[in-house]
Formats: C-alpha cells, sequence, structure tokens
C-alpha cells in the first residue's frame, strides 16, 4: 500500500517557495503561449509569413489549446479584420477610435465581439476550414484549458499550479491587449503608419512589440529590422528552419507602406 502519495512531482517546502515557483511557472507557460501565438497564430496563420510543418504546426496548435483556448481561424480572422481597417471604422480594437485605455481594459470583450460574428470567419477567414481534429478536441475551449490547468496541479501541487494558471493569464491577456492599445499609441514610429515599436512590450509578447515594424511589413517574418531590435519569436523560426520544420516565405523584409526617414 502506497502512504503518503501526492501527483505532484515538484513541490515547494514553504510559502515563499510556493510563490516564487507559481511566478516562474506561470512565466514559463506565458512565455511558450506567446511564441506559440506570433509564429504560429500571427506569423505563420494570419499572414501566411512562413510555412510549417504538419509536425511543427500541431505542436503549435497544442500549446495554443491548452494554454489560452484560442480557436485558431477565430484569432486570425479577426487579426486579419484589424489590417483591413486598421485605427479606421471597422477596426475591432483600435485605440484611436476607442482610447488605449478602453482596449487594454476590454481588449478581451473587443476580441469575443468580433471573433463571434459569423461574417468575420466567413470573410476573413475562408482558408481555414474546421477539421476533424478541430471537432473532437481543438475547439473544445473548456477542455484544453482544462487539460493545462490540471497538468499544471499535477506537476507541482494544487495551490501553485492553480496560482501559476493565475498568472500565466494576467501576464498573457495583459501582454495581448497592450500589443493592440499600447502599441497603437506609444512607441517610436519609423515607418508611416500609426502603431508603435516598444522594446520592452517585445520582449514580453516575443517580438509583437516592435508592431510598427510589423504594420510596415506585415506578410515579414522577421519584425525586428534593425540591429538593436529584439525578436526572440524570430530566434524561434530560424531555429525551426535549421531544423526543417519550417520555411520562411520572403527571404528579405518587403515594406507596404513608405518610411518617413531613413532606418537607423
Amino acid at each position: 500500500m502506497m502512504v503518503g502519495f501526492t501527483p505532484a512531482l515538484v513541490a515547494p517546502s514553504s510559502f515563499w517557495g510556493s510563490v516564487f515557483v507559481s511566478l516562474v511557472v506561470g512565466l514559463v507557460v506565458t512565455v511558450l503561449a506567446n511564441i506559440a501565438t506570433t509564429v504560429y497564430l500571427h506569423r505563420a496563420m494570419s499572414h501566411r509569413a512562413l510555412s510549417l510543418s504538419p509536425a511543427a504546426a500541431f505542436g503549435f496548435r497544442f500549446v495554443i489549446w491548452v494554454t489560452t483556448g484560442i480557436r485558431p481561424r477565430q484569432w486570425v480572422a479577426v487579426h486579419r479584420k484589424h489590417h483591413a481597417f486598421t485605427d479606421v471604422d471597422g477596426d475591432p480594437h483600435s485605440p484611436v477610435l476607442l482610447g488605449w485605455k478602453t482596449v487594454q481594459a476590454k481588449n478581451v470583450a473587443l476580441y469575443r465581439r468580433c471573433a463571434n460574428e459569423s461574417s468575420t470567419i466567413a470573410r476573413y477567414a475562408k482558408d481555414m476550414p474546421v477539421t476533424r481534429v478541430d471537432l473532437v478536441a481543438f475547439d473544445r475551449t473548456v477542455v484544453g484549458l482544462t487539460i493545462g490547468v490540471a497538468t499544471l496541479c499535477w506537476v507541482f501541487g494544487l495551490w501553485v499550479g492553480l496560482a501559476a494558471a493565475v498568472v500565466h493569464v494576467n501576464l498573457y491577456l495583459g501582454g495581448s491587449a497592450a500589443v493592440n492599445a499600447i502599441g497603437h499609441h506609444f512607441g517610436r514610429r519609423p515607418y508611416d503608419n500609426g502603431a508603435g515599436n516598444l522594446q520592452w512590450l517585445a520582449f514580453l509578447t516575443a517580438g509583437e512589440g516592435l508592431h510598427n515594424n510589423h504594420h510596415a511589413a506585415p506578410t515579414s517574418a522577421r519584425l525586428a529590422h534593425r540591429w538593436y531590435e529584439i525578436d526572440y519569436g524570430w530566434w524561434v523560426i530560424k531555429v525551426l528552419t535549421w531544423l526543417k520544420l519550417a520555411r520562411v516565405r520572403l527571404g528579405e523584409i518587403k515594406l507596404v507602406t513608405p518610411s518617413r526617414r531613413t532606418a537607423a
């Protein structure tokens, strides 16, 4: 008979140890979710800036499922609509129209309102049909999130797992909102568009904070355009290309908007 068995594989022995582990685990999960979001949802699926092998695509899709519960075709459709109506009527989350504080606070509600409109999916995600795997698993948001949280609790213990999940939710949603809100209000603007480059936000979101660069060249898989800009989402893509798990569509940055001044 097993006595004192605990399912936790990593169990901190003190309160402050539990707090520290919760913060670290929550941060690690957020980094994984941000990498999957920027590489898979954003650069690969929304803009087709790179193609992924079936194994890599499935891996990213699984990470998205258990860390965010996002349905990719909804995310892609909302983002494509944002590019079609950037900061004008029709933009799902424009701080120019709504104010950056409103977008930061209500980003999830704004996203869900647009994602739940059937016309959004029909128009902007026509190339992403529902698959059998989606019907069985990946469209079941609650199932994915339950698996993710249950795994954290099994590995680190109930309370640490739950606390880490709370840390992750706040970091991920806060960072995603900041890209849409702060990233369209503050920051450097080397190119002639309404988004800004914020390196600190790029650190938090795997490169997404270099938002002025992205709107200048949305089909580019690389968001860092200058030697001093850091986009670790691109580092992940480079590793995937070395492993033959991804292929970048454009080798050079192709601008769609004119630069207001020469890039430094």
